[in-house]
């Protein structure tokens, strides 16, 4: 867009914007502030959902009676860039999409219809078919009113059943294998900044120079937070880097951290000098010299350290994430100060990061008091 900002959307064969599609994709891009990797997702869900349409002769806007009969083809029906071009459904047959995929496209549709129906671009009973009455019991407590009384919302309708799958931590074993295996200062303060302070690898991609503030007080820079931290802030990034968190956050960094900034700060004036853009994370051995590192190559980074460093298993950036919030749950720390350090909005959204060491399960286990002593107890009363 002449602003700038970008935006995935949907076309037709012939090469023309689909009007319908492209209003809500600009509304999730423009007024909701959603990243465009989140149009992106939403294009392709649309755009398989009007080729089953254009395929089976259905009209999109009164479709959402028949999403069973979606859920299916989307299950078995390879896209235009699959290998497979013919449906083989069956016993023994692998499904095309798996169930996370065909829910995530079930809610990018749920929400396009929706938006169609309140520009009335869609009859108002589409929203019948897509959702239905309940209430607040299935929802974890601290979700609930603080009332106690039941509240009524609505459910989606069509909703398949995920196998459960956990993202596991990074033991401290891998992360200093990782460590040790890297090449540069900045490579080692990619990984103290995933695995010490907990960052994603969109919010590390996304730092400027200026976010870092490593003085004990920061006040002469005009920010208020005690202690070396660094801010996360959304911003619209020319390398793609996106915070999920729309609001700003100050994270607490340790000496650790500062000591790699520090190393990290000579070895790219030795490269650019002065030069180079104001993020913080910038190429130093690739070209162009002094563009921002991108989310991607920052996934790369990890992939490539983990080879590198002889591990037994693939390790991806987010692990190092859930290692940090395990790491400060194991040292004592509440699930209230994850939830703060992750930049999480809603308590329950940390629980799935923490993964409690053996040592610490061992502990909770030996501190249950043994019916031998209680006996004994009771005998001396």
């Amino acid at each position: 867009m002449p602003s700038g900002i970008r935006y995935w959307t949907v076309i037709d064969d012939d090469l023309a914007v689909v009007g319908e599609a492209d209003r809500f994709l600009r509304e999730v891009r423009l007024a909701r502030g959603r990243a465009e990797t989140t149009t992106k997702s939403y294009a392709e869900a649309i755009a398989l959902f009007l080729l089953w349409c254009l395929s089976t002769r259905r009209d999109w806007r009164t479709a959402a009676r028949e999403i069973g009969l979606f859920i299916l083809w989307l299950r078995w029906t390879p896209g235009r860039g699959g290998q497979r071009r013919v449906v083989v459904p069956g016993p023994g047959a692998k499904p095309v999409r798996g169930e996370r995929r065909i829910n995530k496209v079930l809610t990018a549709i749920r929400m396009f219809l929706s938006h169609a129906v309140v520009n009335k671009e869609a009859p108002a009973w589409v929203l019948d078919q897509l959702y239905e009455i309940g209430d607040d019991g299935d929802l974890p407590e601290d979700a609930r009113g603080e009332d106690g009384g039941m509240r009524i919302r609505l459910r989606a309708r069509h909703r398949v059943q995920e196998p459960e799958t956990d993202v596991d931590r990074a033991t401290d074993e891998e992360i200093v294998a990782m460590f040790l295996a890297c090449r540069s200062a900045r490579d080692r303060l990619i990984v103290l900044l995933l695995s010490r302070v907990g960052l994603r690898r969109g919010q590390a991609a996304g730092l400027r120079r200026t976010d870092v503030h490593l003085l004990m007080d920061s006040r002469s820079l005009g920010c208020k937070v005690e202690g070396t931290h660094l801010h996360v802030v959304r911003r619209q990034n020319e390398n793609d880097a996106w915070s999920k968190a729309k609001q700003s956050h100050a994270l607490p960094v340790d000496f650790l951290v500062v000591q790699a900034f520090n190393q990290y700060v000579l070895e790219r004036h030795e490269i650019l000098g002065a030069g180079g853009s104001d993020f913080l994370l910038v190429n130093l051995f690739r070209e162009p010299l002094g563009s921002p590192v991108t989310p991607d190559a920052i996934g790369e980074l990890i992939e490539s350290l983990a080879k590198r460093a002889g591990l037994d298993r693939p390790i991806a950036p987010h692990m190092l994430r859930h290692g940090m919030a395990s790491n400060v749950v194991d040292a004592g720390g509440t699930l209230d100060e994850v939830q703060a350090l992750l930049t999480q909005k809603h308590p329950g959204s940390a629980r799935p990061y923490l993964h409690p060491s053996a040592s610490r399960l061992r502990e909770a286990v030996d501190r249950v008091p043994s019916p031998r002593v209680l006996l004994h107890e009771e005998d001396v009363k």
